[in-house]
């Protein structure tokens, strides 16, 4: 397996707990996902994610497909 890249995602649009419960779902279950963790208060999606399986585009589609686009980004990791 090779390391994990890690990324912080902003989206504006993360408003309340059913916000936080779509994406964690929908990026969550993207094979090659480890881990996602959506903070409210921050309006932000915390993604680590093995990239030899899996591309950030594809889990900043999955989170538009729930209606979240994402606007600013951080990442960390290969």
């Amino acid at each position: 397996m090779s390391p994990m890249t890690h990324v912080v995602l902003n989206a504006p649009a993360i408003s309340c707990a059913h916000c936080k419960m779509a994406i964690e779902s929908a990026v969550g279950c993207l094979e090659g996902v480890a881990a996602v963790a959506v903070s409210v208060e921050d309006k932000s999606v915390d993604v680590r994610f093995d990239a030899d399986q899996i591309g950030l585009p594809a889990i900043k589609q999955a989170m538009a497909d729930e209606g979240y686009e994402v606007v600013g980004e951080h990442a960390w990791g290969s």
